[in-house]
């Protein structure tokens, strides 16, 4: 089969004029992405926004209230849906940790042992699993496999979050990509027989899945980890990676002074002067949150976070002596206590986005005390309380050792540490991996449609114990299923307006002076700038149906044009925000905006030529 085609003409194809249902699509779109990108709402309200707005604008954009709310019911979400709750349902016997541990094990000092088992353990899941909760389950154990393997985390985090990427190209159920490109697929295919578009099959493009895989982990391990900086240092001391020496210090309460008898709350609970007390030391004894109502005596010593600034008025205005502050990680804690300050990465799902520590009431309800935070490579040390949190920003927590548990056992946090007193459903194990092994191998047996067999997994982890009824609702994404239900309607606009047709027509006619093969490689790499700026999901529904359309207009194979922009979707490596995984690595690998570039631009060029010749290779270009 020849990977060289011919340019391909567009003559006799019917030009589309341009309409003005096309133009409020086209408006509604815009307004989609500068959403989308600028994140000035969350991305699941903006979906739900375009939704209703093409609802009100049905004259124009042809979407009745059936069809707009039809996303909801679509195979796509409730497959998407199951397969979050059957991911929780793995998380919780601890067999993907049982895993990592092992891969700790193998890999020891050794460096490039470390990043082949990174990638090794990560990839293979990822195809089977839900990559998102993958990763989330990862960062802490690959994060500990650094600290003990005297490597710098950044060297394996960002690496984790790609090969994940890589993994999820591997079978249809790999990203929530898949499964909505290939219900898109179907739906375009039942419109439109003649595109000879269906459903994807379970193992339909893992073969080309397999060489992407490959080639990407070639590539992280020879180019990709010289490219990577060490942003943490390998013997990382979380004081100095956020330079708090200059935001912490431990003050002492003299007898003259006027906080005596008051209550810490009472005494520096105004948030006018952005302060926190971390601890009371009292004769050597050490009290940490709940402080607010502890009273404060003489020759108390208070540690505390806050600027110079502040720090100046309150001894000015109270009459307290400084004495200095902790210089280390080492410093906060008791010797004999187990590590007390962490990271917390804030996963897509979690009741904290869109909220402020203030709002969130953070400090209450976990006492814990939040001593930097860390949004998009940017570190704010005071003054964050009222910072609106978004997916992926980090937390730089101090606890005591009872909540750092309970940070860890809830689902709205990824701390970045293990801890060995998580209770996992390890006696369930062979349960979960029977179901998912069921869940996979009847479709791909054409027994039960994937959305079918995905919910009878849930039905069976709940009969088996695998997972409590109370855990199903906890376990889904609702931000990620509002999106699918949101966006699935724009793609329908575009198709029933002939606004797809227009751009498609407009697309092929670079056939004039491109091979198929070419116009093939245009979309790839237009969709992976477009995935890096909005959601994945997003991205193949406003896609799928603009290259179903081109590869019409140009007699090409229309299933060649839908993969190309499935895996460019899948695999959006140049920016933190182009995939929700990469987020989940930013905050602990402690990255810039351009590691990401330098690392993945590469990275993505080299897989557009690799994934664009597979595709001819595997099944042609021309029809």
């Amino acid at each position: 089969m020849s990977f060289f085609v011919p340019p391909l003409t567009v003559q006799g194809v019917a030009s589309t004029s341009v309409t003005a249902d096309m133009l409020v699509v086209f408006a509604l779109i815009l307004l989609a992405l500068v959403l989308f990108a600028t994140e000035w709402l969350p991305i699941d309200v903006t979906a739900i926004l375009v939704m209703v707005l093409l609802m009100i604008l049905e004259p124009w954009t042809q979407i009745t209230p059936r069809e707009g709310i039809s996303g909801f019911a679509s195979p796509a979400t409730i497959t998407v849906l199951a397969m979050l709750i059957l991911s929780t349902g793995i998380n919780r016997t601890g067999i993907v940790q049982r895993l990592g541990q092992k891969m700790a094990a193998f890999a020891g000092t050794n460096r490039p042992k470390q990043l082949a088992a990174t990638i090794g353990i990560t990839g293979p899941v990822s195809g089977f699993i839900n990559n998102t909760p993958v990763v989330a389950i990862l960062v802490p154990v690959i994060a500990d496999l650094a600290h003990e393997g005297k490597t710098s985390p950044s060297k394996l985090l960002m690496p984790l979050s790609f090969a994940s990427m890589l993994g999820g190209t591997l079978t249809v159920i790999g990203t929530s990509t898949n499964i909505l490109a290939s219900d898109i697929a179907a739906r375009l295919g039942a419109e439109s027989p003649e595109l000879g578009l269906q459903a994807f099959e379970m193992f339909e493009f893992t073969k080309l899945g397999v060489v992407v895989f490959v080639v990407g982990a070639l590539y992280l391990m020879t180019v990709g980890v010289r490219l990577l900086p060490e942003r943490v240092p390998v013997e990382d001391d979380l004081v100095e990676e956020y330079a708090l020496q200059e935001y912490l210090a431990d003050i002492v309460v003299p007898a003259n002074s006027s906080l005596i008898g008051q209550t810490v709350g009472e005494a520096l609970g105004d948030d006018e002067l952005d302060i926190d007390v971390l601890q009371l030391i009292r004769y050597g004894e050490r009290f940490s949150e709940p402080l607010a109502r502890k009273e404060i005596h003489e020759n108390d010593t208070l540690r505390v976070r806050t600027n110079r600034g502040t720090l100046e008025r309150i001894m000015n205005a109270e009459g307290v002596t400084f004495l200095g502050g902790p210089q280390s990680e080492s410093d906060l804690h008791e010797d004999d206590e187990e590590p007390v300050l962490v990271e917390v990465v804030i996963p897509s799902g979690s009741f904290l986005v869109g909220e402020t520590l203030a709002s969130s009431t953070f400090r209450q309800r976990y006492d814990a005390n939040v001593l930097a935070f860390r949004s998009r490579g940017e570190v704010v040390r005071d003054r964050f309380e009222d910072i609106r949190i978004r997916v992926g920003d980090t937390l730089l927590v101090q606890a005591p050792p009872d909540s750092l548990t309970r940070l860890v056992q809830n689902e709205d946090f990824i701390v970045a540490h293990e801890f060995d007193n998580v209770n996992y459903r390890s006696e369930k194990i062979p349960f979960a991996v029977a179901i998912i092994a069921g869940v996979v191998a009847l479709p791909a047996l054409n027994v039960l449609p994937i959305v079918v067999s995905a919910l009878a997994g849930v039905v069976a982890m709940i009969g088996t114990g695998v997972l409590k009824p109370n855990e199903l609702y906890k376990s889904v994404e609702w931000n990620v299923i509002f999106l699918l239900a949101g966006v699935i309607p724009l793609g329908t606009a575009l198709q029933q307006t002939g606004a797809a047709s227009l751009i498609g027509e407009a697309v092929a006619s670079t056939a004039t002076f491109l091979p198929a093969i070419g116009v093939l490689w245009v979309f790839y790499i237009a969709t992976g700038l477009l995935t890096s700026v909005i959601s994945n999901n997003a991205s193949v529904v406003l896609m799928i149906p603009v290259a179903a359309s081109a590869a019409q207009s140009i007699g090409a194979n229309a299933f060649a044009f839908v993969l190309a922009v499935t895996f460019a979707a899948s695999t959006a490596f140049m920016t933190p925000v182009g995939y929700q995984t990469n987020l989940f690595v930013y905050g602990p690998g402690g990255y810039t905006f351009s590691d990401f570039l330098r690392v993945g631009a590469p990275l993505q060029l080299l897989l557009s030529v690799v994934t664009v010749l597979g595709i001819a290779f595997f099944w042609g270009v021309r029809v």
